[in-house]
């Protein structure tokens, strides 16, 4: 099982081998993959016989890959296993001869780009870096998003943001917690900010390209981007032996009845005494957020619960398991969505308190 954050780099030939050898030293926890003409491998080196079939193993394996050959071989052998560029790895190409680095594939968000240019400053080659918001240095939207934990929930609109910043338009920015303060220049963004009050996101969002950066659902046009900042944690409670779609359906009925962006969860939490309810675990995985467990303890600590109940105090020994979860894993935050219920589940949500105030 390969690290998620390791390299491959790929070679065809000796001397391609040569200056594989050569990455490897300098990409820390990289592996170099030989074809047959390359010669015999070494330790920890791995052959392969086709380029295509390797590569439909190993292709989403890791973070990054470097190809050391002709930029038409590795188009060729990819365009099969291509997804999106949210879920790619960085492809990266270098010439035999080590004089050109070409970021392909994944310059902002798998960090073909940045790839690049640490591999043309170790080995002497020039960066080939062809997005366009590189070259007009302008911000890339895309990268400040990753940067500041933000999740991108409608890629496709990264371009009209990218065009406006380009073409020195103003964009629209709603931003009440100020994720991305600092991020992008004033003289750019529209002095009225986008208001979360009515359905058309304040009715500001018609004369063009926007950003809107919160954890509640607004029905935006297509020239807006919408980032997700992580600040919904989730307080689950259930019977033993829950099932996972039991709570998912109970989940998905909260969020929307309170309007929440399910890629603003957090994480999710719930009692101890849960710690092995594989309906539970199995959310978590689902959903690929972390799963906190607080003791009796812990719960109790938390007084200020909207739904007590007598019946969960008397089984498990404390007033509330859902709220109080949710209330400790967002750091005493606001409780948003009180508990809701199920014959075996119960789930409230809480924002962050870093962001409850703001």
């Amino acid at each position: 099982m390969t690290r998620p954050h390791s390299i491959a780099i790929w070679a065809l030939t000796r001397e391609g081998a040569r200056l594989g050898r050569r990455m490897q030293r300098l990409l820390t926890g990289s592996h170099l993959f030989l074809g047959g003409r390359a010669g015999d491998t070494v330790e920890k080196e791995i052959q392969f016989d086709r380029l295509g079939d390797a590569l439909q193993v190993y292709f989403h394996r890791y973070s990054g890959h470097v190809f050391i050959m002709a930029t038409g071989i590795v188009v060729r052998s990819l365009a099969p296993l291509l997804q999106h560029k949210t879920k790619d790895p960085a492809v990266v190409v270098v010439d035999e001869c080590g004089q050109h680095v070409i970021s392909l594939l994944s310059g902002h968000l798998g960090g073909a780009n940045a790839l690049a240019r640490r591999i043309g400053d170790n080995i002497g080659a020039r960066p080939v870096i062809t997005t366009a918001t590189d070259l007009q240095k302008v911000p890339a939207i895309d990268l400040i998003a990753q940067d500041r934990g933000l999740v991108i929930e409608n890629p496709g609109s990264i371009r009209h943001v990218s065009m406006a910043l380009l073409e020195s338009r103003s964009i629209s920015l709603h931003d009440p917690y100020g994720y991305l303060a600092g991020a992008l220049p004033d003289e750019r963004l529209r002095k009225n900010r986008i208001s979360a009050g009515s359905d058309d996101g304040g009715g500001l969002l018609s004369g063009g390209p926007g950003v809107w950066v919160d954890d509640i659902r607004v029905d935006l046009p297509p020239e807006i981007l919408i980032l997700r900042p992580a600040t919904l944690f989730v307080g689950v409670g259930c019977n033993r032996g829950t099932s996972a779609a039991e709570i998912r359906a109970l989940l998905d009925r909260v969020l929307d009845h309170h309007q929440l962006a399910a890629n603003s969860i957090a994480g999710l939490a719930s009692i101890d005494l849960k710690a092995d309810e594989e309906g539970l675990l199995e959310l978590a995985a689902a959903l690929n957020r972390p799963l906190t467990f607080f003791t009796r303890d812990q719960l109790a600590v938390v007084t200020d619960i909207p739904s007590p109940s007598t019946m969960v105090e008397k089984h498990v020994g404390v007033r509330s398991v859902c709220e109080a979860a949710a209330i400790l894993a967002s750091k005493k935050g606001q409780l948003i969505a009180p508990k809701q219920t199920t014959p075996n589940a119960t789930i409230a949500i809480a924002r962050q308190s870093s962001t409850s105030s703001a």
